[in-house]
């Protein structure tokens, strides 16, 4: 069974002036999840928030009753040491962790200020996000192959296995820029390995190319400008999802 369309509006396009509000507003107007972006100036050049806000944030958005159910904190973490984070993240209400595998290779430290001489690597990162509660989700920047993500997710084991891969259509770090079509092909790849698989895109979405990530097989979609500058968000994040499911059905009957 294809995976349910799921609408990620992206909160780094809020009013930071009035974060709780926002969220609770577009979660009204439709969302399914809040895309929230971790940004530490030294993976990305270019630094958002951290645990306190997403621990205030989340006072205003009622967790989730399931695994990937509505409410769901869909944490990006472009983070140069993502596992010294992980329990830091989980202990204010991140449900899925989503780490860039370009990251994955630093320290193996459990928190900020912890060292470790041995480095961590993807299939162990996944396995610990799992062991801390959290769904575990993997990110590829664009220029990467997505052949890298082949063995984790053949993995026999389930919690060596990530629950989501997130293809980045834009390079990480900023918002508001092009979409990149060319990175599709990967997106159209996995679909097709892994039917069941959650696949997120993040960057450029929005109801002009909604229908290119959709039909490569993409099911979680980020939107940040396209959400929360529309004159009408409910009206898009509609579009967005009703946009997924379309395609999905027409693929189903091939």
């Amino acid at each position: 069974m294809a995976p349910k369309a799921i609408v990620a509006p992206s909160i780094l396009s809020a009013d930071f002036a009035q974060l709780g509000a926002d969220c609770v507003r577009t979660m009204n107007q439709g969302a399914d999840w809040l895309h929230v972006d971790i940004m530490d100036g030294h993976f990305v050049p270019n630094m958002t928030f951290g645990p306190p806000v997403v621990a205030k944030i989340r006072k205003h958005v009622e967790k989730p009753r399931e695994k990937h159910g509505r409410g769901t904190f869909d944490c990006h973490m472009m983070i140069a040491e993502p596992k010294k984070w992980v329990k830091e993240f989980k202990n204010v209400g991140c449900d899925l962790y989503c780490f860039h595998y370009e990251a994955a290779f630093s320290s193996a430290a459990e928190s900020p200020e912890g060292k470790s001489d041995t480095q961590t690597n993807p299939r162990e990162l996944i396995r610990y996000i799992h062991d801390c509660g959290m769904l575990a989700g993997i990110a590829l920047k664009p220029k990467t192959e997505v052949g890298v993500l082949l063995e984790l997710l053949d993995s026999q084991e389930a919690r060596d296995r990530p629950d989501m891969v997130l293809i980045m259509t834009v390079e990480p770090g900023f918002g508001g820029q092009k979409f990149m079509q060319d990175v599709l092909p990967k997106v159209e790849y996995l679909r097709n390995k892994y039917p069941d698989l959650n696949i997120e895109v993040d960057g450029g979405l929005g109801p002009s190319t909604i229908d290119l990530a959709a039909d490569a097989g993409a099911n979680v979609i980020v939107a940040g400008s396209a959400v929360f500058g529309a004159q009408d968000p409910a009206e898009v994040i509609s579009l967005l999802r009703s946009t997924v499911e379309k395609a999905s059905l027409k693929r189903s009957q091939i």
